[in-house]
């Protein structure tokens, strides 16, 4: 749950929680856009994981592969600055969110079109070694996306967040970071370097955000950048996992959302994709908290 501060009371400060988390947005995102999603991952049987289950079903998602684990829901505490950007503070300790342990993976249909990872849940054990036992069992199977979305304050260290990006990269066919995680991730380097070592890697589509920068992407065979949609910004919470879901919604419906797809996408596509995935990105940020669009909302 996001915890906004909405305020100060008589007695001390009024919070606003919010359902939220990167995997949790962007399967909300897929389904508001049309596309199929189901969840993967721990939910608390407490009063908070019920509102997390109630909110993935009210929005069209498939429920079959939760774990329900006695144990709490993991907290945010989100500030913003004047310019709406949150920083993030999370109580997350032994919670349902990171105790998904590898047994689960027998929750999951047998088929899977596609697999999205990302975030702290790569980082965190039990569920990191779910994480990736899902990317070794569906690798070659469907295409792996995968979003490193760095919260430091969940794993402060950074090297623990770039052997996770060393290991993903021969393993993933669309990567999707922003341009602050790439920072911290490989200092110096500049878009267009990290993404020529990613394609040789093996990845198909590389995308790097840039905020009110714009985005990029590359394939083997093409390359585009797209300026950021305009945007009355409230705050950039979910931004990123609403761009996420969105260019997943895009390769979805046009067919590319397929491994050899992905990897023949030219710049004309590409463009296509990254300008879909702004648009989505700017209407979540026209709103509070992570509240990503409908498809009749996009063009």
């Amino acid at each position: 749950m996001d915890v906004f501060v909405a305020g100060d009371t008589s007695t001390g400060m009024a919070l606003d929680a919010r359902v939220g988390g990167s995997p949790f947005n962007v399967a909300i995102g897929l389904a508001r856009l049309g596309q199929p999603a189901a969840f993967f991952g721990g939910l608390s049987r407490g009063a908070l994981g019920e509102r997390l289950a109630q909110a993935l079903r009210e929005e069209g998602v498939h429920c079959a592969s939760l774990a329900r684990l006695d144990a709490p829901t993991t907290l945010g505490l989100v500030e913003l600055d004047a310019q709406g950007v949150p920083s993030y503070s999370f109580r997350g300790q032994a919670c349902a969110d990171r105790l998904l342990e590898p047994n689960a993976l027998a929750l999951l249909p047998a088929y899977i079109s596609a697999v999205q990872v990302g975030s702290y849940a790569t980082v965190v054990e039990p569920i990191a070694s779910t994480v990736r036992a899902l990317v070794l069992r569906e690798r070659g199977r469907c295409p792996v996306c995968y979003d490193p979305n760095v919260r430091l304050d969940v794993e402060p260290d950074i090297a623990r967040w770039r052997e996770v990006l060393h290991w993903m990269m021969p393993r993933c066919d669309l990567l999707k970071l922003s341009e602050e995680d790439l920072a911290l991730l490989r200092p110096g380097l500049a878009p267009t370097s990290f993404a020529g070592e990613a394609l040789a890697a093996g990845v198909g589509l590389v995308v790097v955000t840039s905020g009110a920068g714009g985005a990029a992407g590359w394939s083997p065979v093409g390359e585009m950048q797209v300026p950021a949609h305009p945007a009355a910004v409230v705050d950039t919470v979910g931004a990123g996992d609403s761009f996420q879901a969105a260019l997943l919604a895009w390769l979805g419906e046009s067919g590319k959302l397929q491994r050899d797809e992905l990897h023949a996408l030219a710049s004309a596509e590409i463009g296509e994709a990254l300008r879909f995935a702004a648009a989505a990105a700017a209407i979540t940020c026209a709103r509070r908290g992570a509240d990503l669009p409908r498809r009749t909302q996009l063009p």
